[in-house]
């Protein structure tokens, strides 16, 4: 990719060689350079270093850890939460930083739903992810073992299994998330499957950094 091409986001990240990292239950997620690297938390050893690690965790273990060791700094003691509600979780909180307007869906293993107009938090959702809803489906009848149909109609009430799980998990989704008007924005494990439901939202794997980044901003940590 030529200089010209990339985004401002990338060349920033290039320029302070800062490192960015998105903590979940499994595993760390790095940004630094333009490149990205995952490791799961059972391989990682944490080791104290003069590089500044600039970081969200939503790890409990992880974040108590991560309390020993000066040069991993935790972002969400710089949000302003006068935006956004006590218990709500920082990658949430990222996902909302990083658009002005728009509907973020972070697709992992809950769904996560949040609105966005003029910069300013709206409110937000939490569902099921796809795989922890066909595992809950399979709870309630072994007969329901079917998986999601992604080329579904969603126009037309179903008339098979299939789709009507399908509708019942996506067909309710995607009507809330078009009624708000806004683009969309899709990030998570599972956003390109949403993708052929949402056939215009935007695929960005990196949302949730780019909102760490304006937070950093905001601040005056970069």
């Amino acid at each position: 990719m030529l200089k010209s091409e990339r985004s401002v986001y990338e060349l920033w990240l290039e320029y302070t060689r800062l490192t960015l990292c998105d903590i979940g239950n499994t595993t760390f997620d790095f940004y630094k350079n333009g490149a990205k690297e995952k490791i799961f938390v059972a391989d990682y050893e944490l080791k104290k270093s003069d590089e500044k690690v600039f970081y969200i965790c939503v790890n409990e273990k992880i974040a108590n850890d991560l309390k020993n060791f000066s040069n991993w700094i935790d972002l969400k003691y710089f949000v302003d939460m006068k935006n956004y509600y006590e218990t709500m979780g920082i990658d949430r909180i990222m996902g909302c930083e990083a658009v002005q307007n728009g509907v973020i869906i972070d697709a992992g293993s809950a769904i996560t739903v949040d609105v966005v107009k003029n910069g300013v938090f709206q409110g937000g959702y939490i569902a099921l992810g796809l795989y922890t809803s066909h595992e809950a489906y399979l709870q309630i009848s072994p007969r329901l073992d079917y998986s999601y149909n992604f080329e579904i109609d969603l126009d037309k009430m179903p008339k098979n299994s299939q789709d009507a799980l399908t509708y019942g998990q996506l067909g309710l989704l995607y009507r809330d998330v078009m009624s708000h008007s806004l683009p969309v924005y899709l990030t998570g494990g599972d956003a390109s499957k949403l993708k052929a439901i949402f056939k215009d939202a935007v695929v960005d794997e990196e949302l949730l950094f780019k909102g760490m980044k304006n937070i950093m901003k905001k601040v005056d940590l970069c």
